[in-house]
């Protein structure tokens, strides 16, 4: 029951045309497998690198939109796919996901050295937060973009007469996985998101640990839509948060 409400894996593995006429290449293809997508276009990176996890819909493919922002402001951006989407075998869940996602921040540091970020959109911040309490890679800073503050939260506001702690299986807490994360953690929400309520992204933002947050709210804005409501000057001032541990 979990799994119905909670993956929407989509297994539309994209073409060479389909990367080619968006910039895009496969990221650390090995046989017919592969660890996420990276744009082509901005090979030199002086702002670093971005391990990027989507939300529950659609593939890293549907994610271009974040190439041209994060690339116009110099970082490296690594479209990290789930297991089951986008082609990639294996299974749904959060240790699965978290486990991959462990490896794939791993190697994004491998390659390419510090500083290097996470990026969580919806899900993917549940993904994101579990990485961050469990890798041993340095992570210079954290997005989170439409986050929650626990899986169980969510389930009990959309479904108040189940028994949550029966039916999930997976955790997915964002408050205790931040709970003691060093660095700066940016968090942004969507001010009318009909599928995420903006009270768990205050929920998850009050949580953190002061002095090292901040948080913007996308006004006019869905979980779907905030993207076109997303201008350059908002992620420049999203970003240089998230680099300037100084400020």
């Amino acid at each position: 029951m979990q799994n119905r409400f909670l993956y929407f894996p989509n297994d539309d593995r994209p073409t060479a045309a389909m990367l080619a006429s968006e910039k895009m290449a496969f990221w650390r293809p090995a046989g017919q497998d592969y660890r996420g997508l990276i744009s082509t276009g901005n090979a030199h990176a002086p702002s670093g690198t971005i391990v990027l996890f989507h939300g529950n819909g659609g593939t890293a493919f549907d994610r271009g939109f974040y190439l041209e922002p994060l690339g116009n402001l110099g970082f490296r951006v690594i479209l990290a796919e789930y297991p089951l989407y986008g082609g990639r075998p294996g299974k749904v869940g959060e240790k699965s996901f978290v486990a991959d996602g462990l490896e794939t921040f791993r190697l994004a540091h491998e390659d390419y050295g510090e500083p290097v970020y996470l990026l969580g959109e919806s899900l993917g911040c549940g993904v994101a937060a579990a990485v961050a309490r469990q890798t041993s890679v340095p992570i210079a800073g954290i997005i989170l973009i439409t986050p929650w503050d626990t899986l169980a939260s969510v389930a009990k506001s959309l479904f108040p007469f189940l028994p949550v702690k029966l039916v999930l299986t997976d955790r997915y807490d964002s408050i205790e996985n931040l709970r003691n994360f060093p660095r700066k953690i940016a968090v942004v929400g969507a001010q009318y998101d009909e599928i995420l309520p903006i009270r768990h992204a205050h929920q998850l933002y009050e949580s953190l640990p002061e002095g090292r947050k901040r948080m913007w709210v996308i006004q006019n804005a869905g979980h779907n839509d905030w993207p076109f409501h997303a201008d350059a000057s908002l992620w420049k001032e999203i970003t240089d948060f998230v680099k300037n541990e100084n400020r």
